[in-house]
């Protein structure tokens, strides 16, 4: 039978995911609607920065406690003060892939060069996922080995999306050069896209805080 503190833990582990798999099923739906070229079906991603501050805040609230009630020795005490950051990481990556939906399906046009678009955001929108997915996926690992290899796979997805939104930027600002009349929207466009590349960002973090957690040493910041 499970110890009162580990019961505390097992239920902030859970919370916590369930906020990563929400974020994580709203990049698959913008996903979906890319791929699928249905721009419009961006307006089904249902994220509310103001929702997930709530449930995060909740979350906040039982790590305090539980920090108050049980005086966890080191390692615990590590993981607690690691969730208490990942929570934070989570509303902002959320608000990021809400932001994302919202501002590519504004300003998406048959008036752009769609199909150059499509060719690049889909990959980054791909490797934000994946980095996303699998730095969550490292709150249930215990082997220091499958940390480590997961961590790194964060860390490559991550310089995906970096060089993906270096060559989508290079090639939008050609477009802009030859038809200045839709530089808002091709702007605007390169904005929403920045997001993607802010959620690979915020997963690296969450891999970090993980990482600490779960192995120790310093946190790393990205």
């Amino acid at each position: 039978m499970l110890r009162p503190y580990e019961i505390k833990l097992q239920n902030i582990k859970e919370e916590i995911s369930k906020i990563g798999i929400d974020v994580v099923n709203s990049l698959e739906l913008s996903l979906r609607a890319l791929e699928d070229k249905k721009i419009d079906n961006l307006k089904n991603v249902d994220l509310t920065e103001k929702k997930l501050l709530l449930r995060s805040n909740e979350i906040d609230n039982i790590i305090v406690t539980t920090l108050a009630l049980y005086s966890p020795e080191a390692k615990d005490l590590r993981q607690l003060v690691s969730y208490l950051k990942i929570t934070n990481e989570l509303v902002r990556t959320g608000s990021n892939a809400k932001d994302f939906a919202k501002m590519f399906k504004k300003s998406y046009s048959e008036d752009l060069n769609t199909n150059m678009i499509l060719e690049y955001a889909i990959p980054l929108l791909r490797s934000a996922l994946l980095s996303l997915q699998t730095s969550i996926s490292i709150l249930n690992e215990t082997n220091a080995n499958h940390i480590e290899e997961k961590y790194h796979r964060v860390m490559v997805e991550e310089s995906k999306t970096d060089d993906l939104y270096l060559m989508i930027e290079k090639n939008i600002l050609k477009l802009i050069s030859k038809n200045l009349d839709l530089s808002k929207e091709y702007f605007d466009i390169l904005s929403a896209l920045r997001r993607l590349e802010k959620i690979a960002d915020r997963a690296v973090s969450i891999a970090n805080l993980l990482h600490f957690a779960q192995v120790g040493g310093d946190i790393v910041q990205s």
